[in-house]
């Protein structure tokens, strides 16, 4: 009796019988579990769809594939060839460039070196036909007497301009006697030596020669004797 009014009390809650409330809960399981099934189903589906897009390749899609990385392959490493070629081709420029420039400056250094050497080259120069003259008087006033004012004067001017000339770095070229050298003579004529020493030298100096720093500044004038 207890347990057929604990059956109704149940019948008045749910409003069902407990047959009827059982069977839908099975229908609800069913439909749960082939709702799951098929979700995996498609899963496995998905899975095996993906699994032959990566490794179940036809064998001509596979050869494809190879081919196509291959390719890839050689374009990467053609490029990488062409970037290498680039940079060798840009460190040899650059170290043209700075053997260019280092050969820039040092013939600059030697240009600047020279100028300051030779810088008053002209004038100096200018100054040679006043030393030719002063040879001149005192060749012409030679006989006078050593105590003769005008000879002594000649002779202090003469030996001050040649002092100035020394400290500026000219140099008279040693002519007389030596063998003609046409890096520093200028044959004007030449005459029958007068002993058989002189054959090819230089026997008589017309105009003297002179050196600014090892420099020809005026070419010797020379007779040469054969």
């Amino acid at each position: 009796m207890a347990e057929e009014k604990k059956v109704k009390e149940k019948e008045t809650v749910t409003g069902k019988q407990p047959e009827e409330t059982g069977s839908g809960n099975s229908h609800s399981e069913k439909e749960e579990t082939t709702d799951m099934k098929e979700k995996e189903t498609t899963e496995t589906k998905k899975k095996d769809e993906d699994k032959v897009k990566v490794d179940g390749k036809k064998p001509e899609e596979k050869k494809k594939f190879r081919k196509k990385k291959k390719s890839e392959k050689a374009k990467y490493q053609e490029n990488i060839e062409k970037l290498q070629s680039t940079i060798a081709d840009m460190q040899d420029k650059h170290l043209r460039l700075q053997a260019e420039f280092d050969n820039y400056r040092k013939r600059t250094l030697k240009e600047k070196m020279e100028l300051i050497k030779s810088g008053g080259e002209s004038v100096l120069t200018s100054l040679l036909p006043v030393i030719d003259d002063f040879e001149r008087a005192l060749a012409s006033i030679s006989k006078a007497e050593d105590d003769d004012p005008v000879k002594q004067g000649v002779v202090l001017i003469l030996k001050k301009f040649e002092d100035f000339l020394k400290q500026n770095g000219i140099k008279e070229i040693e002519t007389k006697g030596k063998v003609f050298d046409t890096d520093q003579q200028e044959a004007i004529t030449k005459i029958p030596a007068p002993s058989e020493d002189l054959k090819g030298k230089v026997v008589d100096v017309i105009q003297k020669g002179y050196l600014l720093n090892d420099k020809v500044i005026r070419f010797a004038k020379v007779v040469i004797g054969e």
